[in-house]
């Protein structure tokens, strides 16, 4: 993205002048695959990273597997999730990876602490080291398992981009998003499956599509509704205690939201049939936070409760050590 284009979206002060300024782009898609709010650059694909994982986990329920496994909707909301590696989310992906017969040990995704203080404070307590199901992608590794698993397929190698698994993930992205994956750049992704580059206008218009069911095939819809409502039912088991999607999908259920790594963020509002990707180009998380709730709030689909919750997350105090209230993060947006 190149950043000579891309606006201010979020600025953060100390005191009352401004101490930081982040740059970058966001696109919301309507109906009919309509432009209805954009600014900056749209059309420079951006890694997603974890902003996707919702389409990650759909083969796993248009499929049938989900349910021939009996998933609950708190297990699907897991596999979509960016988890902080509380109990419950640990507890949930071994629940899955029973469930299909496996163990923590056919995770392919590496191992990393809890994000959670607390959890991260007991595991030191009791003298373990981190495995790979405290990884915050434990939840989706432990879907892409079970698919496989129902479908007769190699549990093994599940992450490489030629596993039917990968296979499958690419076809929901081409006909969700509009793109060509094979024309696009392609990496690894922290959790080692691969991730692709796609512009914000065609990320914006697959999460609009997910929520409407517009181009869809009936079983597909149905899949995409089932996850965002286990989603939006479940929103602490999608991030985790204190962290912001959990937050906003709690105050603002009607809402859905899924951070990616280097300030990437999608949404989508279901009620009004609209989609939304952005990227700040710094890849500052708290300014991608900060500005994804200013532009749900932009949109004029909500009650005046619900505006007012999106404005409050879309001004941020910043506190020093002490306690002390020493400045702000505002977006910048109209």
């Amino acid at each position: 993205m190149d950043s000579n284009v891309n606006p201010i979206l979020v600025q953060a002060y100390r005191g009352d002048a401004v101490e930081s300024r982040h740059r970058g782009a966001y696109a919301v898609i309507g109906p009919g695959g309509k432009l209805i709010a954009a600014q900056g650059d749209i059309d420079t694909p951006v890694f997603p990273r974890s902003a996707i994982k919702v389409f990650q986990a759909l083969p796993l329920v248009e499929s049938g597997a989900a349910d021939a496994l009996g998933l609950s909707d708190e297990e699907l909301a897991l596999v979509c999730s960016s988890h902080s590696g509380e109990e419950a989310h640990v507890r949930l992906a071994g629940a899955i990876l029973a469930k299909a017969g496996l163990s923590e040990d056919s995770l392919e995704c590496g191992a990393h602490s809890p994000q959670d203080g607390k959890a991260l404070r007991m595991l030191i307590k009791m003298g373990e080291e981190p495995r790979a199901i405290h990884n915050n992608c434990s939840g989706k590794h432990a879907g892409m398992l079970a698919l496989a698993v129902k479908l007769g397929e190699a549990t093994t190698g599940y992450i490489d981009i030629d596993h039917p698994a990968q296979r499958r993930i690419a076809r929901v992205l081409d006909e969700l998003c509009g793109i060509d994956t094979s024309a696009l750049p392609v990496a690894i992704d922290g959790c080692s499956v691969p991730t692709w580059a796609i512009p914000l206008r065609n990320l914006a218009l697959g999460f609009q599509r997910l929520v409407s069911g517009e181009t869809l095939t009936d079983a597909r819809a149905g899949a995409a509704h089932r996850l965002i409502a286990a989603v939006r039912a479940h929103p602490y088991m999608v991030a985790g205690s204190r962290r912001f999607c959990t937050r906003l999908m709690e105050a603002v259920p009607r809402a859905f939201v899924k951070t990616g790594a280097e300030g990437v963020f999608c949404g989508a509002v279901p009620h009004a049939r609209l989609g939304i990707a952005l990227k700040c180009d710094d890849g500052a998380t708290r300014a991608s936070e900060t500005a994804m709730a200013a532009v749900l709030a932009s949109l004029d689909v909500w009650t005046g409760e619900e505006h007012e919750r999106l404005s409050a997350l879309a001004e941020v105090p910043l506190k020093n050590w002490r306690k002390f209230e020493v400045g702000h993060i505002r977006a910048t947006l109209p």
